[in-house]
């Protein structure tokens, strides 16, 4: 797959280095929102979380480290930016779909894949790196925007 290398808006909004932010990147790119205000209600997200043994870093009003994606917060929220979830992988079945233009629907759609999300527009991986493992990676599923009614 072709790779844009881009930081879905992380530095014009005055951060720097590197974080484990691509939730809120991907979600910036795929939304057309500024990576600031999408950074903003997930660090809120974040904070609001409880506290559990496999949720140590909730409760803290940050986005820079990863994001809790399976939790009912999260969920709500992309549903509110009008995202559907597609499941490609269940549990016990194997990998069905890998990070490959030919497996993946036209469009822009949020892609999950283990411990990371990357934004991918009509087979083109957007992101900081090429996360595709030689097409080698299993997608976990996807968020695409709902289409609108007629």
């Amino acid at each position: 797959m072709r790779v844009v290398i881009t930081d879905g808006g992380r530095a014009a909004a005055g951060y720097q280095g590197r974080a484990g932010d691509c939730v809120a990147r991907s979600i910036a790119i795929i939304s057309g929102r500024p990576y600031q205000e999408v950074y903003n209600a997930l660090a809120h997200i974040m904070a609001t979380m409880p506290k559990t043994k496999k949720r140590k870093k909730a409760g803290v009003q940050s986005a820079a480290n990863g994001v809790y994606t399976k939790s009912k917060l999260f969920k709500d929220y992309m549903a509110s930016l009008g995202f559907v979830w597609t499941p490609t992988m269940q549990i016990g079945s194997g990998c069905k779909v890998h990070l490959r233009a030919s497996e993946l629907p036209r469009g822009k759609i949020i892609v999950a894949l283990s411990r990371h999300y990357t934004a991918v527009i009509d087979g083109v991986i957007h992101d900081t790196h090429d996360p595709s493992r030689a097409g080698a990676r299993c997608v976990y599923g996807y968020y695409k925007l709902k289409e609108p009614s007629t």
